[in-house]
């Protein structure tokens, strides 16, 4: 290219890089607020394409794209009001080797920079594969007006998304080194860091028009919408070396202009697209908002009994009646004791997740027997053979509400949140065990990441026993029986690192009837607020031996620290009695933290890995009131990218779903974790009871937050 050409291109570039952005805004608009819909990408956009619109806060969405040689799995997060976060899996051509499907997996992120105004565009800049492979690596930044129906988007385009070429990058004019692109697809997983580089860039542009509702034989339609958009992305495939080359590319698509029709309603978005001038694609995706989720009705509350005239006389009599409705109720009674106008009940366990509710079912359970004079409850609430939380409620203001003449506010100015001290009244009346339970469960595991298939996996069935022998003394045990899947045909592990997670198709295959844990152990309160956790014996499917944990968590902060130690060998593949070779000694300390906006959680951890590395995990999760959280997780260790394979670094997402929201009294939650690939890397050891997870339901936050169930 010629000096005058390359100024002109430049010149034109850095005009129309302001002019996108302005033409948005020359009008006012009438518009209605009409929600958003997604791409095939996975976040909210266009078709290819993203625009400046976001779902509400909170929103998950899961779904797929599918088309010839290209498949794209996705699970999009509004984590924060003006942060998109997708993580996609795609299964595509091999490039590599001209046949055949190969699996990729990017994580994207979107920022909102303007909010829409009546005379401003909304205006945002995204991250496109910015941690991944870089095959669809690419930067975006975009404005959308929106005038009624229609929604016009205008934007720029590298990398990826920059391929039609159109432009040269006005940064470049800034600093010589956005002239060029680094284009090394390297390990996969890894942090690029060539945002907004490249000497080419690319302008892209389309429309969205909300058709009116209309009638049809089956009755009224609402909510399609057309859509049609020029990409910025010149490229159908990546056949021809893409990203390391971008003259001459035999996968380049046949044309930018895609179209079609969507659908969407309150929690499904439906799609129908012609692409690149030569595919047709199918996208479907289902929604929900985790701080409303559907969910089904639970069982009737029982009803609360009134005063009774006359209790059972004798403190050992009241007690057991005490006792008796308790467990009735399904609470496992521990304690009980009188002190003028004041009842402390000692219980553990129970069906519900909040201590508000926990707290409403007692009295609804034991207010017929306890004494009428009682004005006040003392709640000692334990679980795992710990005193969690300990809670002063008064007795009338729950009577007021279970009448329908009091509200769970009034509730909340008259209750008091009390250090767990673990140390029941002298002469309390109590319930000495030991106390059993026992459980049989479906279990799920999932593996990403493997190349010969998108998902490895194995259901299995487990039956698991626990006995508290009293102190806080337990022994516990699972057995589990693999039913159908196919986990156990993973590939050989090519790790250089010690083995302690990639044989997992080694204990698939072997392990098909297995003790996934037998152990003792012993929870106790070392001091006010202070916990302690000591366990032996088989700790896990893949590792026995001793474990021991302390954690400080102040009922009325919003943080907690944590230390714990281990010593572990690796078990044998069948998950039997023997144990392999492999043994190492790792820890943690472990810093939790409420944070102050977005109901935000953090949890900071330091130390020993179960292949020995060492270093740091990084995790922020989103918990809502509904008791859904979803969160992510990064780990940094000492092992390099290469040593660590694949990946790059270990790191993945969860959400974690309360089984109560599908109509039955439990504490359970279901977790499912999203690991790109598993690797050896930043293993931590997962023992039963982690001391965070058995407390962290006492503190002042999750009475708080709990409030309504002061109802029941």
């Amino acid at each position: 290219m010629t000096q005058p050409a390359r100024a002109a291109r430049r010149a034109a570039s850095a005009a129309g890089f302001a002019g996108l952005l302005l033409l948005a805004g020359l009008a006012t608009a009438g518009a209605e607020e009409i929600p958003p819909t997604g791409s095939d990408f996975g976040g909210v956009g266009l078709i290819e394409t993203r625009n400046a619109r976001m779902r509400e806060d909170g929103t998950l969405e899961a779904g797929a794209a599918l088309r010839h040689q290209r498949r794209f799995w996705f699970l999009n997060f509004q984590a924060l009001p003006f942060l998109e976060t997708t993580f996609r899996l795609s299964e595509r051509l091999d490039a590599t080797a001209g046949s055949g499907m190969t699996t990729d997996r990017a994580f994207d992120l979107k920022l909102r920079l303007l909010q829409e105004s009546d005379n401003l565009p909304a205006v945002v800049a995204g991250l496109q594969d910015f941690i991944g492979t870089g095959l669809y690596s690419g930067e975006y930044i975009a404005a959308s007006k929106r005038w009624w129906g229609l929604d016009l988007t205008a934007g720029l385009g590298w990398g990826r998304l920059g391929t039609g070429g159109e432009w040269t990058n006005p940064f470049a004019h800034l600093d010589d080194r956005f002239a060029s692109r680094p284009r090394d697809v390297g390990r996969g997983g890894t942090v690029q860091f060539n945002w907004f580089r490249g000497e080419d860039m690319a302008p892209f542009a389309g429309v969205e028009w909300s058709v009116p509702g209309f009638g049809t034989p089956w009755g009224q339609v609402e909510g399609l919408r057309a859509k049609a958009e020029w990409s910025g992305d010149a490229l159908r495939d990546e056949r021809g070396g893409y990203p390391a080359r971008t003259r001459n590319l035999r996968g380049e698509a046949e044309s930018r202009f895609n179209f079609g029709l969507q659908w969407a309603n309150e929690w499904l978005d439906a799609g129908l697209h012609w692409v690149h001038g030569t595919d047709l694609l199918f996208r479907l995706s289902l929604r929900l908002d985790p701080g409303a989720p559907p969910s089904l009705p639970p069982p009737p509350r029982p009803p609360m009994p009134a005063r009774a005239a006359a209790v059972p006389v004798g403190e050992a009599a009241q007690a057991q009646a005490v006792f008796d409705a308790l467990a009735a109720a399904g609470f496992r009674p521990l304690a009980y004791r009188q002190d003028e106008v004041v009842v402390e009940i000692a219980f553990e366990g129970g069906a519900f997740r909040t201590l508000p509710q926990v707290a409403a079912r007692v009295l609804r359970a034991t207010n017929g027997v306890l004494p009428r004079e009682a004005g006040m409850l003392r709640l000692r609430w334990w679980q795992a053979g710990v005193e969690m939380a300990v809670v002063e409620v008064p007795r009338g203001a729950l009577e007021g509400i279970a009448a329908g003449q009091g509200s769970p506010e009034e509730a909340w100015l008259g209750t008091r949140l009390l250090p767990a001290t673990g140390d029941l009244a002298p002469g309390a009346q109590r319930d000495p065990g030991p106390f059993w339970e026992w459980e049989v469960a479906p279990r799920l595991g999932l593996q990403l990441g493997d190349p010969s298939r998108t998902l490895r996996w194995q259901a299995a069935l487990a039956a698991g026993a626990r006995v508290e022998l009293g102190a806080g003394f337990a022994v516990a045990g699972a057995l589990q029986q693999a039913l159908f899947g196919n986990l156990s045909g993973g590939l050989p592990s090519d790790s250089v690192l010690p083995h302690v997670r990639t044989d997992y198709a080694e204990y698939a295959r072997e392990g098909e009837t297995a003790i996934s844990a037998l152990y003792a152990e012993r929870i106790w309160n070392l001091a006010p607020d202070i916990f302690a956790r000591a366990t032996a014996g088989y700790l896990e499917p893949m590792f026995g031996g001793v474990s021991g944990e302390v954690l400080w968590r102040p009922h009325d902060r919003p943080f907690a620290l944590g230390l714990d130690l281990n010593w572990v060998k690796q078990r044998d593949y069948d998950q039997k009695l023997g144990f392999r070779d492999y043994a190492v000694a790792t820890g943690h300390v472990s810093l939790y933290a409420d944070l102050p906006v977005w109901n935000l959680y953090g949890i900071l951890r330091a130390g020993r890995y179960l292949a020995g590395d060492w270093g740091a995990t990084v995790e922020l999760g989103r918990r809502f009131d509904s008791g859904i959280e979803v969160g992510g997780f990064a780990t940094f260790t000492n092992v390099s990218a290469a040593e660590f394979g694949e990946g790059s670094f270990d790191k993945g997402l969860y959400i974690r779903i309360p089984l109560d929201l599908f109509g039955r009294q439990s504490r359970s939650v279901g977790t499912a974790l999203i690991r790109p690939i598993q690797r050896d890397g930043g293993q931590r050891l997962a023992v039963d009871n982690p001391l965070w997870e058995v407390t962290r339901d006492g503190r002042m936050d999750a009475l708080r937050r709990g409030l309504p169930g002061f109802g029941g």
